[in-house]
């Protein structure tokens, strides 16, 4: 007889958990309602993460909002007792670029009301841009010249002073360039692109309607006629005359005049002084030192703010906005 007690006993068999008659194991609702239950856990989590993190980009955005209204964008320069003073023209001359009509002229302003200052460097390094940022620039150079009659300004040439870069340079006592700077471009341009030829070819159709017989004046995608190439020649005409104009008044006698010297063509620096567009050659730390006699430089170029650079982008992303939508292309000195 076997021992009761032994492994080959006969014993009982534990009960196993059936599938019911869906085939689910059992207290299978308990298992899926702990499982939505982390899920909606995590996605709580997930969240509170998520807000936590745009509550500090929302903290961020305003302390450099913050900063940016209470920062100092136009610093005073520190007097340093008789020098030169230095304002930087770099870039193209447009409204809403770095190099502006409304810094320059209001860096220019304070150099000259300065007491200690001997006289004023220009620095110029552009290819041009518009003419009507350049001839502001101009004007208010005769202008302070005049009212500071003791305070030359000179102009020193880097790289390039092109097209409404001369147009500024014009203005000034006399102008300084390098033997290899590129100086001139006494011409107007205006550009664009015309896609009627391409519109045809895939079977595209213009659809433009107009109060005013020209008011799609020069719309890319529609033909131009002679009138609308006679109308802006003439404009081109005038701006071009106003450019020689300035030029003339300010090189005076200096100005070797050639038959193409209005033409649009560029020169090296040193044929430009050969040609009366230029005085001399020197750069800043020369001009400065040996012509103003006054060799410690203080920098009056327009810094310009955090909060000044998100005012003028924005305003001018709606104006260029609403302007490009009605044109494409226009009147630039290059």
């Amino acid at each position: 007889m076997a021992d009761p007690y032994t492994p080959d006993s006969q014993q009982p068999a534990e009960p196993q958990p059936r599938p019911n008659a869906a085939g689910r194991e059992p207290n299978w609702e308990r298992a899926a309602l702990e499982r939505i239950a982390l899920a909606a856990i995590h996605e709580q989590r997930a969240a509170r993460r998520w807000k936590i993190f745009f509550r500090f980009a929302f903290l961020a955005m305003w302390l450099l909002i913050f900063f940016g209204i209470f920062s100092v964008s136009h610093e005073t320069p520190v007097a340093t007792g008789r020098h030169t003073a230095l304002i930087s023209l770099e870039g193209e001359i447009a409204a809403d670029g770095n190099a502006n009509a409304k810094d320059i002229d209001r860096s220019l302003r304070r150099a000259f009301a300065d007491d200690d200052t001997a006289g004023v460097v220009l620095y110029i390094n552009s290819p041009g841009g518009s003419p009507v940022q350049a001839g502001i620039i101009n004007a208010e150079i005769r202008r302070l010249r005049k009212k500071y009659p003791a305070k030359p300004l000179y102009v020193v040439v880097g790289d390039m002073c092109a097209s409404g870069g001369y147009y500024v340079a014009a203005a000034a006592d006399k102008i300084y360039v390098d033997r290899a700077s590129i100086v001139g471009s006494i011409g107007v341009l205006m550009d664009g692109f015309g896609f009627t030829g391409l519109m045809d070819k895939l079977g595209i159709q213009r659809r433009l309607h107009t109060a005013g017989a020209n008011k799609g004046f020069y719309d890319p995608f529609s033909p131009d006629t002679p009138a609308m190439d006679a109308h802006a020649q003439d404009m081109l005409d005038q701006i071009h005359q106003q450019f020689i104009d300035a030029v003339k008044q300010g090189r005076g006698a200096r100005l070797h005049e050639t038959p193409d010297m209005f033409s649009g063509l560029f020169w090296t620096g040193e044929k430009s002084v050969a040609l009366g567009l230029a005085d001399g050659f020197g750069d800043t730390g020369y001009v400065a030192r040996e012509v103003i006699k006054a060799p410690d430089i203080v920098d009056y170029t327009e810094k310009e703010g955090i909060s000044d650079r998100i005012a003028r982008k924005f305003g001018a992303a709606v104006g260029a906005g609403a302007v490009h939508a009605l044109v494409m292309g226009g009147w630039k000195l290059h």
